[in-house]
C-alpha cells in the first residue's frame, strides 16, 4: 500500500514563460522585434500550422496559424517569441526546424516531399546556417556509414583497418573544420553558440602508472568537460534540446547510479548555476524529480532526494516556491533523513501485544530487520508469510525482526499476528509518535536491515533480497 504524502508541486509549468518574466532575446543581446515569419510550402494543402517551442525536455504550443490553398502561412503577433529552437508542425506531421532569436522577421520557402533540401531562407542568418550545416552533415553521413562498415569488417591493426581508420579521422577533421569556420566567421550568431554548446569533449588519453588507460579518470574528465561550451548566462540554450540532453546524459549515463556518485555530480553542476536563476531552477528541479522515491528503483533514492531538498529547496534559494511549499518539502526531507543507508538505525520504543514496551536498542541479535506493514495491504499479504518463513530459518543464525504495524487497530493487529504466526517482536503505536522521522515509509511493506553496529545496510527490500544483503555485510567484515 502506498502512503500518499503531500508531494508538493516543486516547480510551476515553465514552458510558456521566461524564468524571471523577461523576454529571453532581450536578456541576450537587445530587444526582440515583433515576429513576422512568412513560410510557403509548395504543395501543402490548406489547414493549420503549429509553432512548437522547447523548454528543456518539454514541448509546448507557442502559436498556430492558418495555411492557405497556396501553402502560405504567417506567424505574426505583437509580443516576440522567446528565443530558442522551434518546430513548425504541418497537418501531414512533417515539420521544419527553426532558430528564433531577436530578429523575428524572415521568409522561408520550400516544397512538400523535400522540405529540407528545397529550403530557401531570406532575412535569418541563424536559419541559413542551421540548414547549411544540416546539408553538410547529411552529405557526410553516407561516408561515415561506409567507413564504419569497413571498420566492423576488418581486424584492428591490419592495413585495411588502418586505412579505414584514417578515412574516419579525415571525416572527423572535416566536421571540425566546418565548426571552426562557424566560430571564425559567425562567432556571435545564435546558431554558432547553439552548435558549440552541443559539442562533446574529446576522450582524453590518460594513463595509469603501469601505462594502461585510466578509464575512471577518462570518464571523470569527460563528465566535467561536458559543460565547457555551455554558457549558463545564455537563456536561449535552455530553449533548445542541448541543455536537457546534456543534463540527462551527465546524470543518468556518465554518473554511476549510486547515491554518493549522483549527489557529487548533482552538487557540481547545480552549484555552477546558482548565479543563473533559470538554469538553477531547471537543474535543481529535474534532478530532484528523477530521484523522488516513488519514481525510481535506485537503492536509497531518498539520499539524493534529501540532499537536493535540504541544499537547494530552501527559503532563500527556491525562489519559484512559496514558504508553504518549501516548508512541506523540508519536512518531507527531514522525515527521510534519519533512515538513509549508512546511517545508524534509529531506536524505536513502542508497546507490544502484551502491553510491555519493546525497543530496537534492546535487541541482542547481530542483524535486525525492521519491518513496517499494514494488515490490509495486498503486498503485505504476500511478503509477510515470506518473512515468517525466512525468520524461522534465520533466527538461529542471528537475525531478529522488529515489526511495526501501521493503519490499524489493536484487534485487527493481534488477529493478523496470530493468522500469520509472526513470532518475532511486534509493536503498535497508534499515535505514530515513536516512529515519526525514524524509518521512512512511503509504501508498505517497508523493510530495513541493520547490521551488528546498527548501521542501515539495506532498505526498500523484498524478503528474497535480505539474504544477499546480510551475506555481503558478513563478507566485508
Amino acid at each position: 500500500m502506498k502512503f500518499f504524502f503531500p508531494i508538493l508541486m516543486i516547480f510551476s509549468l515553465w514552458a510558456c514563460t521566461g524564468g524571471n518574466g523577461q523576454n529571453s532575446a532581450a536578456a541576450n543581446g537587445g530587444e526582440a522585434e515583433s515576429p513576422d515569419i512568412q513560410i510557403t510550402v509548395a504543395g501543402l494543402p490548406a489547414g493549420t500550422a503549429r509553432l512548437i517551442g522547447i523548454f528543456a525536455e518539454q514541448r509546448f504550443l507557442a502559436d498556430s496559424t492558418s495555411i492557405d490553398n497556396n501553402g502560405q502561412m504567417v506567424f505574426k503577433k505583437e509580443e516576440p517569441y522567446e528565443a530558442g529552437m522551434y518546430f513548425v508542425l504541418f497537418p501531414d506531421d512533417t515539420n521544419l526546424q527553426l532558430l528564433i532569436d531577436k530578429d523575428q522577421k524572415f521568409k522561408i520557402t520550400t516544397k512538400v516531399g523535400n522540405l529540407q533540401g528545397s529550403i530557401k531562407i531570406e532575412g535569418s542568418l541563424d536559419n541559413e546556417l542551421l540548414y547549411e550545416n544540416m546539408h553538410f552533415e547529411q552529405s557526410l553521413q553516407p561516408r561515415f556509414d561506409a567507413v564504419s562498415q569497413k571498420l566492423a569488417a576488418t581486424t584492428a591493426g591490419t592495413p585495411e583497418y588502418q586505412q579505414a581508420k584514417a578515412e574516419q579521422d579525415q571525416l572527423v577533421r572535416e566536421k571540425k573544420a566546418k565548426l571552426e569556420t562557424y566560430k571564425k566567421d559567425y562567432a556571435n550568431s545564435f546558431f554558432t553558440i547553439f552548435k558549440l554548446s552541443g559539442q562533446n569533449p574529446e576522450i582524453r588519453d590518460v594513463k595509469k602508472a603501469d601505462g594502461t588507460v585510466d578509464q575512471s579518470l577518462q570518464v571523470f574528465l569527460y563528465r566535467r568537460e561536458l559543460w565547457d561550451n555551455v554558457d549558463f548566462s545564455d537563456k536561449r540554450l535552455i530553449r533548445t534540446p542541448v541543455v536537457y540532453n546534456k543534463l540527462n546524459r551527465y546524470i543518468k549515463e556518465l554518473t554511476v547510479q549510486h547515491p554518493d556518485s549522483i549527489i557529487a555530480s548533482a552538487a557540481y553542476i547545480v552549484d555552477k548555476t546558482l548565479d543563473y536563476p533559470e538554469y538553477f531552477k531547471f537543474f535543481a528541479n529535474w534532478i530532484t524529480l528523477q530521484y523522488e522515491p516513488t519514481k525510481t528503483k535506485l537503492m536509497d533514492s531518498e539520499a539524493v532526494f534529501t540532499y537536493m531538498i535540504q541544499n537547494y529547496f530552501t527559503y532563500d534559494r527556491a525562489f519559484w516556491s512559496d514558504s508553504v511549499q518549501v516548508h512541506g518539502l523540508q519536512l518531507r526531507a527531514h522525515e527521510m533523513a534519519a533512515s538513509l543507508i549508512g546511517k545508524k538505525g534509529p531506536d524505536v520504543r513502542a508497546p507490544g501485544p502484551d502491553g510491555k514496551t519493546y525497543s530496537i536498542a534492546d535487541i541482542k541479535a547481530p542483524y535486525i530487520i525492521v519491518y513496517m506493514y499494514d494488515p490490509n495491504c495486498e503486498n503485505c499479504m504476500v511478503e509477510t508469510p515470506k518473512l515468517v518463513k525466512f525468520y524461522r530459518e534465520w533466527k538461529s543464525k542471528g537475525v531478529e525482526v522488529f515489526a511495526i504495524v501501521l493503519n490499524t487497530n489493536p484487534e485487527e493487529w493481534k488477529a493478523y499476528i496470530a493468522k500469520n504466526g509472526m513470532g518475532w517482536i511486534n509493536v503498535f503505536d497508534p499515535t505514530n509518535r515513536s516512529i515519526y522521522a525514524t524509518y521512512f515509509v512511503d509504501h508498505t511493506p517497508e523493510l530495513y536491515v541493520l547490521n551488528p553496529e546498527r548501521t542501515i545496510i539495506g532498505k526498500n527490500l523484498k524478503v528474497e533480497q535480505v539474504t544477499t544483503i546480510i551475506d555481503r555485510d558478513k563478507e566485508n567484515r
